[in-house]
C-alpha cells in the first residue's frame, strides 16, 4: 500500500463510500457534498476513478439493481480502501498539526 498522498477526488470517492455502499450518482452527491461544492466530479471521472481504485482493492461492487430499464451498480470501501484512507487522515492530521503550531507560533511574535 502506498503511503503517498492521495489526489483530492480519490480521497473524496473514498470518504464518500466510508459510510456506506452508493451507486455513482450518489458518490458524485456526497462528493460534492463533503467538498462544499468546491469539487463537482463528472461521471467519466468518477467511474475511471472506481475503476483504478477497483484494480488497487481499495473498492468493489457490492450490488446491482436495475431501476427504470437502467443498471445502477453500488460500489463499498473495502478494508484495503479503509486502511488507506485513515493512513491518509494521519498524514493529514500530521501536516494540520505543524501547520497550526506555526500559525499560533506566529501570532505569539516567534515567527516574522
Amino acid at each position: 500500500m502506498s503511503d503517498g498522498a492521495l489526489r483530492e477526488p480519490t480521497f473524496l470517492i473514498l470518504t464518500a463510500l466510508a459510510a456506506r455502499p452508493q451507486h455513482g450518482y450518489g458518490i458524485l452527491r456526497e462528493v460534492g457534498k463533503i467538498s462544499g461544492g468546491r469539487v463537482q466530479l463528472r461521471a467519466g471521472t468518477l467511474y475511471t476513478a472506481l475503476d483504478r481504485m477497483s484494480t488497487d482493492g481499495w473498492v468493489s461492487v457490492d450490488r446491482e439493481e436495475v431501476v427504470d430499464g437502467r443498471l445502477r451498480r453500488y460500489y463499498r470501501l473495502t478494508e484495503q480502501g479503509a486502511a488507506r484512507l485513515e493512513a491518509e487522515v494521519r498524514r493529514l492530521r500530521g501536516h494540520t498539526r505543524v501547520a497550526a503550531q506555526r500559525l499560533r507560533a506566529r501570532l505569539q511574535g516567534g515567527m516574522a
